[in-house]
C-alpha cells in the first residue's frame, strides 16, 4: 500500500501503481471526469501515470493553469494529426502551450497555408476530438525514437532527439499521430469540445534566422463552446485595445523601415508621455535615496565577458564594432548592469556607504529576430527604468522590501491592481545556466522569499526562470481583460560583485563583497507602453495624459475666449488643446471622445458672458452630465484628482 496526500491535507491508502484518475473515481466520478492530469510532488504529470510510492497529490481540472497547459499542448498534438491528415508529409518542429493556447511550427513543403484554411483544419480537428483517443505515454530508447522519425523523413525531430539522452525520451501516440514529447498530457482528446485557430506567422526553427522559416500556427480550445464564444468576445476586445492600433490613432510613436525594424520612433505627444513616466519615477527615486547616473551606449567587449553578458547573451546581441585600433571590438550596451558595477568601484567603499543606490533611464539594445518583434512589447532597442542597488548582505531583506514597495506605488499610480508576485529560482537540475556558487544562490533565494511573505504578497514559485546571475521577484499584472503581463522585476545577485571584485571595507578594517540588488518597476519603457496603453484602452490616468483638456468653441465668434481659457489653463499647468476649426460643435466633441481627452470644455455666448466654461467628462455622455464652472475650480479638481490617482486615493 501507498500512502497519498491530497492538499486538504487528509491522507489516504492505495494499493502500489494506483493512477491520479483512481484516486479521482474514488471520490466521485463527477470529479473523475473533469480531471486533466495532476501534480504528484509538485510536478506536473499523466493523471493516468502509475504512483508507486508515498506522494503528495493535486488532481488538475481546467479551472487550474497547470490543467489548462495541459489541455493546450494536447491540442497542438491534436492539431498536428490533424494537419498531417489534410496535408501529407508535412513536418513538424515544436509545439508548445502558451498562457492562452498553444502553437506548432510545421514545415510545409509545397504547400501554402493561408487563413482560408482555418476552418477546414478545426472541422478536422474538432472530428478527430469525437473520436476519444487516449494520449498513450511510451519509453523509448533513442535508437528506437531515431529510427522511427527515420522512417517518417521528420528531420526536425531528429535533431532534438540527437540533444536528448538514452533513457529520457518518450513519445505519445493519439489516434494516428505520434510525437516527440516529455508531456504531459490530458487522458483523451474527448475533453477538447471547441477550437479555434487564431493566426499564422514565421518562425525560423530555433530562432536562427539562418535556417529555414517554418509556419507558426495559433491556435486555442475549449471544453465547452460557451467558452469559446466568450472567448472571441475578449479578443475583439484585445484587438480594440491593441497598443499598435490606439499608438498610432494617438499619434504616440511610429517605426520607419529606414530607421531599422524593432527601433520606435517616440512621437512629441508620446515623448512627453514618456517623460512624465521618467519624472513620476525619479522623483520617487529621489525620495528613497538613489541617485541618478548616466552611462554611455556601448561598452567594450571586455566589460561583457566579465559581467558573463557576452557568454548568456553574445549570440543576441548586435554584432561588435570594431575601431581602428587592432583587436578592439565594442558593444551596443545589452545590459546597464555592468557600467553600474564600474560606477562603484571608481572609488574606494566604506560599510557606512552601503547602501548605495545607482539609478539609470538607460537605452539597451538587443537583436531579436525579425519574427519575434511586436510593436513596443518586444523591440531591439529600449530603456530600462534601471537602478542597482549595493547592500552590505545584513541590508538585504530591508533594501528588497523597500524595493517591493517602489514597485507597488508605481503599480497603484497607474491603476494596476491585479497581480501576482513570482519567486523565479533556479532550475533543479540544471545548473549548468547559472554562475555563482550554491551558497550565495541559498542566500538570495532564502531573501527574496523572506521579504515576499514578509509584505504579505501572493506569489507563486517557478523554478528555472531565474536570471543566470541570481534569483528575482517577477511581478505578473493582469491587465484590464484578464491577459497577464510580467513588468516590474527585482533581482539579488551575489555574482557580479564577484566578477567585478567589488568591496568596501567593513567595521572590523577588512574587505568585504556587497551584494547587488537589481531592479526595474516598469521593466522597459516601451513594453510598459505598451502594456499600459492596452490595459487603459488608450484612456490614460489623468496625470499622464497627453492632453487633459481640449477647448471647444460653439463657432468662430468665441475663438478668442477659447484662447484665453487655454491661456489660464497652461499657466495653471494644466495640458490643454483648442481646436478653433470650423466645424459643428457635435463632431468636435465626438472627435475628442475617440481622442480620449479627459475633460472637454464647450464654451459660447453664456460662457463668455459669465467668464466660465462648461466641463464635461470624456465617457460620460450627454449635456446631462455637463458642468459649469470657472478655469479656476476644473484646474482645482484636476490637481485633486492626480493627487489622489498618485497616491492611490480613487
Amino acid at each position: 500500500m501507498i500512502k497519498i496526500t491530497l492538499p486538504d491535507g487528509s491522507v489516504r491508502e492505495y494499493n502500489a501503481g494506483t493512477t491520479a484518475m483512481d484516486v479521482a473515481l474514488s471520490i466521485s466520478e463527477g470529479l473523475a471526469r473533469n480531471v486533466l492530469g495532476a501534480k504528484i510532488n509538485g510536478k506536473p504529470e499523466d493523471a493516468l501515470l502509475p504512483i508507486t510510492t508515498d506522494v503528495t497529490l493535486q488532481l488538475l481540472t481546467w479551472n487550474d493553469l497547470e490543467g489548462k497547459a495541459m489541455m493546450w499542448h494536447s491540442s497542438a498534438h491534436l492539431m498536428a494529426e490533424a494537419l498531417e491528415t489534410l496535408y501529407p508529409g508535412v513536418k513538424f518542429g515544436i509545439g508548445p502551450a502558451l498562457e492562452n493556447g498553444y502553437y506548432y511550427d510545421v514545415d510545409f513543403g509545397d504547400y501554402k497555408l493561408t487563413p482560408d484554411d482555418f476552418s477546414k483544419i478545426e472541422t478536422k480537428m474538432l472530428e478527430l476530438a469525437r473520436l476519444g483517443n487516449a494520449y498513450v505515454r511510451k519509453p523509448t530508447t533513442k535508437a528506437d525514437a531515431i529510427a522511427y522519425f527515420t522512417a517518417k523523413g521528420d528531420e526536425y525531430k531528429l535533431e532534438l532527439l540527437n540533444e536528448l539522452q538514452d533513457g529520457s525520451i518518450t513519445l505519445y501516440t493519439q489516434g494516428n499521430f505520434t510525437d516527440l514529447c516529455r508531456g504531459p498530457h490530458i487522458p483523451s482528446t474527448s475533453h477538447i469540445k471547441a477550437v479555434k485557430i487564431t493566426a499564422l506567422s514565421g518562425a525560423f526553427w530555433r530562432g536562427d534566422d539562418s535556417r529555414k522559416q517554418l509556419t507558426r500556427i495559433y491556435g486555442i480550445t475549449f471544453p465547452k463552446d460557451k467558452e469559446l464564444k466568450e472567448y472571441l468576445v475578449l479578443l475583439e476586445e484585445a484587438k480594440a485595445r491593441d497598443h499598435r492600433k490606439l499608438g498610432k490613432e494617438l499619434e504616440l510613436f511610429t517605426f520607419s523601415e529606414k530607421v531599422g525594424m524593432g527601433l520606435p520612433l517616440w512621437l512629441p505627444k508620446g515623448a512627453a508621455l514618456r517623460e512624465r513616466l521618467i519624472n513620476f519615477l525619479q522623483k520617487a527615486q529621489v525620495k528613497a535615496g538613489y541617485e541618478q547616473v548616466v552611462t554611455p551606449h556601448i561598452g567594450n567587449k571586455q566589460l561583457y565577458i566579465t559581467s558573463g553578458h557576452y557568454e548568456k547573451y553574445g549570440k543576441d546581441s548586435f554584432q561588435p564594432i570594431s575601431t581602428p585600433t587592432e583587436g578592439e571590438e565594442f558593444f551596443l550596451k545589452p545590459m546597464n548592469c555592468p557600467h553600474h558595477c564600474e560606477i562603484y568601484k571608481y572609488k574606494p567603499r566604506s560599510y557606512r556607504d552601503l547602501p548605495i543606490r545607482l539609478a539609470e533611464f538607460g537605452t539597451v539594445y538587443r537583436y531579436e529576430q525579425s519574427g519575434e518583434l511586436h510593436g513596443l512589447t518586444r523591440v531591439r532597442g529600449f530603456t530600462q527604468d534601471d537602478a542597482h542597488l549595493f547592500v552590505r548582505p545584513d541590508q538585504v531583506k530591508e533594501e528588497f522590501i523597500k524595493v517591493i514597495d517602489l514597485v507597488l506605488y508605481v503599480f497603484n499610480a497607474l491603476g494596476f491592481e491585479n497581480y501576482t508576485a513570482q519567486i523565479s529560482l533556479r532550475d533543479k537540475e540544471n545548473r549548468s545556466k547559472y554562475i555563482g556558487t550554491d551558497e550565495n544562490w541559498t542566500k538570495a533565494e532564502n531573501a527574496i522569499i523572506e521579504a515576499a511573505a514578509e509584505k504579505g504578497l501572493t506569489t507563486v514559485i517557478e523554478y528555472g526562470e531565474a536570471a543566470f546571475y541570481g534569483p528575482k521577484l517577477d511581478f505578473m499584472v493582469r491587465d484590464a481583460i484578464g491577459r497577464s503581463w510580467q513588468l516590474g522585476t527585482i533581482q539579488v545577485d551575489y555574482n557580479l560583485p564577484e566578477r567585478f571584485e567589488l568591496e568596501y571595507t567593513g567595521a572590523d578594517n577588512l574587505k568585504h563583497r556587497p551584494v547587488m540588488i537589481h531592479r526595474a518597476p516598469f521593466g522597459s519603457l516601451e513594453r510598459f507602453v505598451a502594456v499600459l496603453i492596452e490595459h487603459c484602452a488608450g484612456k490614460f490616468p489623468l496625470w499622464l495624459a497627453p492632453e487633459q483638456c481640449v477647448v471647444l468653441p460653439i463657432s468662430e465668434k468665441y475663438n478668442d475666449y477659447a484662447q484665453q481659457v487655454i491661456e489660464e489653463l497652461k499657466e495653471n499647468d494644466v495640458r490643454a488643446i483648442l481646436d478653433d476649426r470650423n466645424e459643428k460643435i457635435g463632431k468636435k466633441i465626438r472627435e475628442a471622445e475617440m481622442n480620449k481627452t479627459p475633460y472637454l470644455i464647450v464654451v459660447g455666448e453664456s460662457e463668455m458672458n459669465d467668464k466660465k466654461i462648461t466641463v464635461r467628462k470624456q465617457g460620460q455622455g450627454d449635456e446631462a452630465n455637463s458642468q459649469l464652472m470657472t478655469v479656476s475650480e476644473l484646474k482645482n479638481s484636476i490637481f485633486e484628482l492626480i493627487n489622489n490617482q498618485l497616491n492611490n486615493k480613487q
